[in-house]
């Protein structure tokens, strides 16, 4: 555990839930939240369809269950080391010096050092920095979709602490490497200031069956690794969003056999990638995993390529 001070005269997965954002009128069961167990090697299409033969009628919301509760992804902690590392603003909240007894909150943008820590740039002139003069304890709440309160939601708690002189140059390049547009950080009035974590919780399926939480140590969360392929989402998911919607809508199709209207990915990690799909008149968040963990960019590309010829045959 490293050593807290406060701020010096320098001054300063669980496991997100998979719901339809507009539920039809009749009552349905709630979607599990996704597995962390291992990935399966099995194709999920071998399970029950959750289809009434004679009516006809397909029980999607028991087909995203049943594939969900299967559906590889990462370990909670990898997730929030991974998502924190690739996150850009946050709630920052410190106790009030003008209001005392009172929690501020503050948007700020943040970028993570080698260990997890968020590292900020304030200004003097900042509320924020003056509560943190007079009290370093705060937390940072990052929302991975801030669209979505039922997506994971991270609290880091820690005490603020000034960056020092001799790892300013080091930490100014990681910042910038996250805001390359932030040129303020060279006024004379701001300062780099680190966050080290004390406590990090997470939350997700807020507001439904499938609520899941817990709570890591300093000590966990440093030890825990940033996913190697998450860095590739927004390149790969764009691409696929373009120019391969239908190729996505297949594998969708084949791996949870719901015939989806349409597939959009939101991201990708070592595991499988999250689409945004909707058939009829339900959107849902959907996890699709790969059939065997992915080791780089160019295996990404393998993996769907196989993902889509497996789905090809058995999609009509």
């Amino acid at each position: 555990m490293s050593q807290h001070s406060s701020l010096s005269s320098q001054f300063l997965l669980s496991k997100p839930l998979f719901i339809p954002t507009r539920p039809r009128p009749r009552p349905r069961p709630p979607l599990a939240m996704a597995s962390s167990s291992p990935l399966s090697t099995q194709s999920p299409t071998q399970d029950s369809p959750a289809v009434d033969a004679t009516a006809g009628e397909l029980n999607v919301f028991q087909l995203i269950q049943s594939h969900q509760e299967k559906a590889g992804r990462l370990l909670p902690l990898e997730e929030i080391r991974t998502v924190l590392d690739h996150s850009l603003r946050g709630m920052l909240s410190t106790l009030s010096q003008k209001h005392e007894g009172y929690p501020s909150g503050s948007m700020v943008d943040f970028a993570c050092d080698a260990y997890g820590s968020p590292i900020l740039a304030v200004s003097s002139l900042a509320v924020h920095t003056k509560d943190l003069l007079a009290n370093p304890k705060c937390s940072l709440l990052v929302a991975k979709d801030p669209e979505d309160r039922t997506d994971l939601v991270i609290t880091l708690h820690g005490d603020a602490v000034s960056v020092a002189e001799k790892d300013r140059e080091a930490i100014r390049t990681a910042y910038l490497a996250r805001h390359p547009q932030a040129f303020w950080v060279d006024f004379g009035d701001f300062q780099f200031v680190r966050i080290e974590p004390k406590v990090v919780r997470y939350v997700s399926g807020v507001a439904t069956a499938s609520l899941g939480s817990g709570e890591f140590s300093n000590e966990e969360y440093r030890a825990a690794k940033v996913d190697p392929i998450y860095q590739f989402s927004k390149p790969i998911a764009s691409h696929m969003n373009k120019d391969h919607a239908d190729d996505t809508k297949l594998i969708v199709h084949h791996s949870t056999s719901i015939p989806v209207d349409f597939a959009h990915i939101l991201d990708l990690d070592s595991l499988g990638f999250n689409v945004k799909a909707g058939y009829q008149r339900d959107t849902f968040k959907l996890r699709v995993p790969f059939p065997r963990r992915a080791v780089d960019r160019k295996d990404v590309k393998t993996l769907i390529i196989e993902m889509l010829q497996a789905a090809k045959p058995q999609v009509n």
